[in-house]
């Protein structure tokens, strides 16, 4: 395949599970000789952009409200403006992969083409969570996700397929299950790195930012009614808020918090196992991430992604969600006993050099029929 040209479109960089994800892509399509570029929608960096790969920003950091209602047809066709400016410079597209729901409803409003849109997390999920914060929240996400109708969509999981199969909420043109992308090889590199601050002895690890779909709550429940009193590494970005919470659940004493790690991995491979709370997820990536590095995971039987990674034997380790008892128990279980982990199905559905190819395959037109 010749050189592609392709957006790779996004709210921000900051520190996500998406955002980490689309760097990955990038760069992974920059070294097999395509052309890939970062547009951002707004300026906030947690991640280093990789050397050699174009980025370009549409607003500024002092752009506010660009798509209230008021605005959006003012921003979509700055935006639309933007990636037509940056097509006269460098040539058109090939491909446009919109993610994150800013880019999403900009992208569609800009009527910008070949675009795919890639969808990171549970609709119906975020739309509940959404609900309880208030009507102005819940009507404006849904505007965002009723942008979806009509679209060619790639899904990170098949459980996101099923459900917007099952709701009918939106009516996509196509879709498509592409997992996240995993460079095993250089995750277990990565893990292999020295780090001074890593804790001496046995410990559990949770990796993930503090929010009510991670169930922090849920997960030092479980803590608390474990037979064996192992601390908890917690690498999150916000340490106040993790600690007061832990507080509350009485096992304050038992938490370590670092805070963020651009380098997860040498402190996952160092653990006696990862364990997952959540409500919901997209995929689930620290969960294929931990048994990349050799570590046993626990999860919540979670919409949607846990129930893909862990398969075969691994399956008795996910939990009922928001049941701290039942998480509580497999924490146990897991640490007297866990399946060999080396070579589990996953590692090859979301291998690099398979999940690129898929993603290139979309640049290609479709066969005749």
């Amino acid at each position: 395949m010749s050189g592609k040209r392709i957006a790779l479109v996004i709210d921000s960089l900051a520190g996500g599970g998406a955002e980490k994800i689309v760097l990955t892509l990038a760069t992974e399509m920059k070294r097999l000789g395509h052309e890939p570029h970062l547009l951002v929608i707004s300026p906030n960096y947690d991640y280093v952009v990789p050397e050699g790969i174009p980025l370009h920003v549409c607003f500024d950091e002092r752009d506010r409200h660009i798509i209230a209602w008021w605005r959006l047809g003012r921003s979509a066709a700055r935006v639309r403006q933007w990636i037509e400016g940056i097509e006269q410079a460098h040539g058109r597209f090939d491909l446009i992969l919109s993610n994150l729901d800013k880019s999403n409803l900009l992208l569609t409003r800009a009527g910008v083409a070949p675009l795919y849109i890639v969808v990171h997390n549970s609709i119906e999920e975020e739309l509940k969570r959404e609900r309880k914060l208030g009507p102005l929240a819940y009507l404006t996400m849904l505007r965002a996700k009723k942008a979806l109708d009509g679209q060619a969509l790639i899904t990170v999981s098949k459980g996101i397929v099923r459900e917007i199969r099952q709701t009918g909420r939106i009516a996509p043109r196509s879709m498509r299950t592409i997992y996240n992308p995993f460079d095993v090889d250089a995750i277990r590199a990565k893990a292999e790195e020295v780090n001074p601050d890593i804790p001496e002895g046995d410990y559990l690890i949770h990796v993930g930012r503090v929010a009510r779909q991670k169930r922090h709550d849920i997960l030092f429940q479980a803590l608390a009614k474990m037979q064996k009193p192992l601390p908890l590494v917690l690498l999150c970005n916000n340490p106040k808020k993790a600690m007061k919470l832990a507080k509350k659940h009485g096992v304050a004493d038992r938490i370590i918090c670092p805070g963020f790690q651009a380098n997860p991995f040498p402190w996952i491979r160092r653990a006696k196992l990862l364990v997952l709370s959540s409500d919901y997820e997209g995929f689930g990536n620290v969960l294929a991430e931990g048994l990349m590095c050799g570590t046993p995971v626990v999860s919540t039987r979670c919409p949607h992604g846990p129930d893909e990674i862990l398969t075969g034997e691994l399956a008795d380790y996910l939990a009922p969600r928001r049941d701290s008892e039942a998480l509580s128990r497999k924490i146990d279980k897991a640490l007297c006993h866990y399946p060999s982990l080396h070579q589990c199905e996953i590692f090859d559905e979301v291998a690099i050099e398979r999940i690129v190819a898929d993603y290139l395959s979309l640049c290609e037109p479709p066969s005749p029929a």
